[in-house]
């Protein structure tokens, strides 16, 4: 084990293994104080980060933080790991690679950024981001192009895609129609159609698939639905004939944390060929979603690696997203807020935190988005997740989540209302997903401005619509 020192204001201070540096070198975050591993004062933080840019990339293949006998997470990430990408970063180190990246960026070279994304390891973008400003973080984020598709295209230059949830506490029909209507009628449910359902049955998963499918077949929506069931459900959906477009799960960056999620790199695996074998896309063949969140693996105690030490919890969740990439997915969302104030506390750790994670997925090559949310008993209101809405806009992320009123009645939880959504495509000059654009134009639902435009129950989309809620 490396022991490296840093000296600020005469004081010298050692940090006692990769992990150590990694985690001491993160800005403030309340998970990591719980974790036992944030920096002690703000000098120990700026030492260590001046620590970490000095660390050269190739380290990072020989050095782990959570041990690779020990863990089929790092020993993905390494096997999978991409020589020939790696290559133009190969001599850089951490703090040479965020100079890069930041002068590819001002530069606009789109493809320099995004041909790295198999080269690079999570450890080695966490540690990049560590050294950045929020700025910083949208402006590459905002150059690093990630595209995917099934039956809407996801990822392209202008455009902000939006996940519809219509939950319900009780699953009922005629409410999670409701929503879903209100969502369609404001431009919402281009990334997918996505239900949290009350319970994990596999009759009732097959029920709301069931649900999902007649409304978009009926009306030709270009769109995906998921059920954010349990993937051993959705395997059982899959062997009832379900109509399943997306496989969803939870993935954590360590494979304690995703055995207490109850799934195997395996497990996906088979899911993945599942779906893959209905061939219900049409402009493409991502099949997968992934759901991820800092904080994951800590509140599951498993966020620990080589010795036992306790990982931090950015670095974990760069990990999650070695998992998702394997998997080729259609979309990748963090959870931002959702977790708890344990593992970020206010709104200034939340706006940091979404905007890490979208420039980190993005640069390991992830269709990244973001639940834009909080819980109500954390230190976070509307002005924090409009400022980050807003800031994801601006970075090109690939979609967010958006639920009637804001509310998540089922989730208890606060996130963005379709209106959010329309307010940042129109503040920021974006579209939904172009097939989607082709159906609202297709609906009469558009203005001559190419905006989704109020529309009165007497017109034509909002008759067929209200239609669909009432049968």
């Amino acid at each position: 084990m490396t022991v490296r020192r840093g000296t600020l204001a005469g004081h010298t201070y050692e940090f006692g293994s990769l992990a150590d540096l990694l985690a001491r070198a993160t800005p403030a975050r309340s998970g990591d104080v719980l974790a036992g591993v944030a920096a002690e004062s703000q000098a120990q933080r700026v030492a260590a980060q001046a620590v970490l840019a000095d660390v050269p990339l190739a380290t990072f293949l020989d050095e782990q933080v959570v041990g690779y006998d020990e863990d089929d997470v790092t020993r993905l990430i390494l096997d999978t790991h991409d020589a020939a990408a790696f290559a133009p970063v190969a001599s850089l180190t951490v703090g040479e690679l965020r100079d890069r990246l930041l002068s590819w960026a001002a530069a606009g070279d789109e493809a320099a950024i995004s041909g790295l994304a198999r080269g690079l390891t999570p450890e080695m973008v966490a540690g990049v981001s560590k050294l950045m400003r929020n700025a910083d973080l949208v402006a590459v984020a905002r150059r690093t192009r990630v595209v995917t598709a099934l039956r809407s295209t996801i990822g392209l230059p202008g455009r902000l895609a939006s996940r519809l949830q219509p939950n319900h506490p009780t699953d009922d029909p005629l409410g999670v129609t409701a929503s879903l209507v209100d969502g369609l009628l404001l431009g919402c449910g281009d990334a997918v159609i996505g239900i949290n359902p009350a319970t994990d049955s596999p009759a009732r998963t097959v029920a709301l698939l069931r649900l999902l499918d007649e409304v978009i077949g009926r009306y030709a929506i270009p769109t995906q639905s998921c059920v954010l069931a349990h993937v051993t459900t959705t395997l059982r959906a899959l062997e009832q004939g379900a109509p399943v477009d997306l496989v969803f799960q939870s993935v954590a960056g360590t494979q304690a944390a995703n055995r207490g999620f109850g799934v195997t790199l395996d497990l996906l695996a088979e899911a993945q060929a599942g779906a893959l074998a209905l061939e219900r896309g049409t402009v493409g063949r991502n099949v997968m979603y992934f759901e991820t969140g800092q904080g994951s693996a800590l509140s599951a105690d498993a966020h620990r690696g080589i010795g036992g030490r306790a990982v931090d919890q950015q670095t974990l969740e760069c990990r999650a997203y070695g998992v998702a990439r394997h998997f080729d997915p259609l979309l990748v969302n963090t959870v931002v807020g959702f977790i708890g104030p344990e593992y970020l506390y206010d709104g200034k750790q939340v706006v940091r935190a979404g905007l890490e994670d979208h420039f980190c997925g993005k640069l390991l090559g992830l269709p990244m988005g973001v639940d834009v949310c909080y819980t109500n008993h954390t230190e976070v209101d509307a002005d924090d997740t409009d400022t980050l809405l807003l800031l994801l806009g601006a970075a090109g992320c690939s979609f967010v989540i958006a639920v009637p009123g804001s509310d998540d009645v089922m989730l208890h939880y606060q996130s963005l209302s379709f209106t959010d959504v329309l307010t940042a495509r129109q503040v920021l000059g974006l579209q939904p997903a172009p097939e989607f654009v082709d159906w609202l134009a297709r609906m009469d639902m558009l203005d001559d401005a190419g905006r989704v435009r109020e529309l009165t129950p007497e017109a034509p989309a909002a008759r067929a619509l209200l239609a669909a809620a009432a049968g």
